[in-house]
């Protein structure tokens, strides 16, 4: 016969149901008093009854007294005693077995001396408990637990708790702590932050608090520090209100870190409020603040209070400039940012390096690759930081041409490129199709012990793929120790660029068995392999999949996608009547698409509606008027495409000249129409 499990059960009296409780609490601890000292006199029903409303156990003589097991209503160390009772005994037998009692009476008694000779090994939970349940006392290593209120307790355990005043117990002739004395320094819980034991520091600090012990502001700081470097915001929340009951609210030093916490965890509102409540604000309060706003993606706000630092009269510091600059180049904000250079400036900060790297990389990424290149040109020092943004504003403007000469300067330098130059020039190196140099490089990935990061082997991918060696790109994905999402969407978007859509649709199916959900990105490259690849019914099912199966949201790119799957397989009026029901206001790129399909399929009707939403909303653009002028001169409407120019030239819209490049002997050579000043042009 097995014994009930200790915890899982308590009891309730209740004259017509077990969840009874209001006015019959004295009641139950009556009949449970009563049951306890005779349990013969009960009938044990728990195995027999079939109605889960019947008593788990009632009086042999009066029907009215009955029990039920519910582990809601009754404190803990009753489970203890339930536990011992011994299910579908024979009726007229006694529930309990005396020496299990007293076992567990001995060992109760046991645990309080214990606990009285050195109460440091025990946890005070008595005022951070939830659940009634839990014990007020639990030991630190075996995690046993006692109850102030247990029914085994011994009769002399009362009177001596009585002596405990704010966790101290006394012990024969000597007062003994609940909290150590080292705890009081605050050298326990910084030697737990060292070791990662998060929870168990702030166990440590809640004792503290509990018993009016001053944890030390250094080591609030250092647990502060911890909870940012895990984004750990809960348990961030509980050391703010820790600091807060202790009186240290007004500390500019916590008040600091708190709003770095906050930060680091992604809660910016808390961060701005914390910052908002300080009675005074340092370069680092003002810092941090705008650190937090520049890395959530608030760049305007950040800016906003950089100003109102300087107007208070506060200098920024290198960190400020550094964040500052960071911001105006995610906008991007040119005018903003040439200011604050001449700030810089003005402090004497141009010449370090981190700076003049921060303002390279602000020009590029605002478009000024000039500008760039000179702040470049007159560093003193430049590191690898320093070259990777010049090469990397090189790129992200075209010319990849001038990045790849960049990476040569650089290694004439003595400088080893990491991983952010070599992703940066493989993308060069795929934006203008140079394959050669993408070997090169990939070469060199290899002799640095790179080829193994999983960012390095997407970019491969990518740059394989782009260069049509879908092959090499396959191998490359084939032999990567780790992907991630982006390494299945690069390889999927090769065989999209190829036309391989059956290819493409067969890697997405391999990447959800095992266990990489796709995202926007993924799907965006397999409804192009579909358009590619007339697959217009697998097509429509992908775009409903996306949006049902994982809670993808399609964006303005998702929906061109469909109008050219649509367009490209010649159904315009469908991708016309696809772009009247979007939710979301069509932009030029969705109308230049189906103007696209119009010029393909010799549509003239669709063609010029689409081409007269186009120039609304991009009037300087000469891309429609040269699509919409190939519909009507292949339709041998010559007056029309005399119109269309004429329409061109008085708007003071330019066709841009062509370009390409051509890559011999790990060279690239660029060539634009027009121009023979190319000495093999």
């Amino acid at each position: 016969m097995a014994a009930a499990s200790a915890g899982s059960m308590g009891l309730c009296w209740s004259p017509n149901h077990p969840h009874h409780q209001g006015g019959q609490t004295w009641r139950t601890k009556h009949l449970m008093e009563e049951f306890f000292s005779d349990s013969s006199q009960w009938w044990d029903n728990r195995t027999n009854k079939r109605n889960p409303t019947l008593p788990d156990l009632r009086h042999r003589s009066s029907a009215e007294k009955a029990l039920w097991i519910d582990s809601r209503f009754h404190p803990p160390l009753v489970h203890v005693r339930v536990a011992v009772m011994v299910q579908g005994q024979e009726q007229g037998q006694s529930g309990f077995t005396t020496p299990e009692i007293s076992r567990n009476v001995v060992r109760v008694e046991q645990l309080w001396q214990e606990f009285f000779l050195d109460p440091s090994q025990w946890w005070d939970t008595r005022f951070i408990k939830k659940n009634p349940k839990y014990p007020d006392f639990e030991h630190k290593s075996t995690h046993e637990g006692l109850w102030i209120e247990g029914w085994l307790n011994p009769p002399w355990v009362k009177a001596k708790v009585a002596t405990m005043a704010l966790g101290r117990v006394q012990s024969g002739s000597e007062l003994r702590s609940g909290v150590p004395d080292s705890l009081g320094k605050g050298v326990n819980v910084r030697k737990l932050c060292q070791e990662g034991r998060l929870k168990e520091a702030l166990h440590m600090v809640e004792l503290m608090v509990q018993q009016n012990v001053q944890a030390p502001i250094k080591a609030y700081a250092c647990l502060l520090k911890d909870c940012a470097r895990r984004r750990a915001l809960v348990e961030g929340k509980r050391l703010h209100s820790f600091i807060v009951q202790q009186g240290l609210h007004s500390n500019i030093f916590l008040k600091n870190t708190l709003v770095n916490m906050y930060a680091k965890c992604g809660s910016v509102l808390d961060a701005r409020q914390v910052f908002d409540s300080m009675p005074e604000h340092n370069v680092f309060s003002w810092t941090t603040i705008i650190s937090a706003y520049a890395n959530h993606g608030q760049g305007e706000e950040a800016i906003n209070l950089f100003k109102q630092m300087q107007q208070t009269g506060i200098q920024p510091n290198k960190v400020t400039f550094i964040v500052v600059l960071k911001a105006c180049a995610r906008i991007p904000a040119l005018e903003e940012g040439k200011k604050f250079h001449l700030d810089i400036v003005k402090s004497g900060f141009e010449s370090d390096v981190i700076i003049g790297s921060t303002l390279v990389d602000m020009y590029a990424k605002c478009g000024c690759v000039e500008d760039a290149r000179q702040v470049f040109n007159n560093m003193h020092e430049r590191d690898v930081v320093s070259w990777t943004a010049l090469i990397a504003g090189y790129a992200q403007q075209g010319l990849g041409k001038d990045a790849l000469d960049l990476y040569e300067q650089m290694k004439q330098d003595g400088l080893q490129p990491n991983i952010v130059t070599y992703v940066v020039l493989l993308k060069a190196c795929a934006s203008i199709v140079a394959l050669e140099q993408g070997k090169h490089l990939h070469l060199d990935i290899i002799k640095s012990c790179l080829e193994s990061d999983v960012i390095v082997g997407s970019t491969l991918v990518d740059m394989y793929a782009k260069c049509g060696r879908i092959e090499d790109a396959r191998e490359v994905f084939n032999n990567m120790h780790e992907r991630n999402v982006v390494s299945w969407n690069a390889m999927i978007a090769g065989y999209a660029q190829q036309g391989l859509g059956k290819e493409a649709l067969t890697l997405l199916e391999q990447m959800q068995r095992e266990g990489t959900k796709p995202d926007e990105v993924t799907y965006l490259s397999v409804l192009s392999a579909c358009s590619h690849s007339g697959l217009v019914d697998k097509g429509q099912h992908l775009f409903d999949c996306m949006c049902k199966e994982d809670d993808v949201i399609p964006t303005i790119d998702h929906y061109a996608c469909m109008v050219d799957l649509l367009g490209r397989a010649g159904y315009l009026a469908d991708a016309e009547d696809f772009i009247s029901k979007m939710p979301i206001q069509p932009n030029a790129l969705v109308w230049m698409t189906l103007l696209g399909a119009a010029r393909n399929h010799g549509h003239l009707e669709i063609g010029r509606r689409a081409f007269d939403s186009v120039v609304k909303l991009q009037p300087e653009d000469a891309a429609p008027y040269v699509l919409l002028s190939n519909i009507y001169a292949a339709a041998g409407w010559s007056d029309e495409v005399a119109k269309i120019t004429k329409e061109m030239n008085d708007a003071g819209v330019k066709k841009m000249p062509g370009c390409t490049w051509f890559e011999a002997g790990r060279q690239v050579h660029d060539f634009v129409v027009g121009d023979a000043s190319h000495p093999q042009s």
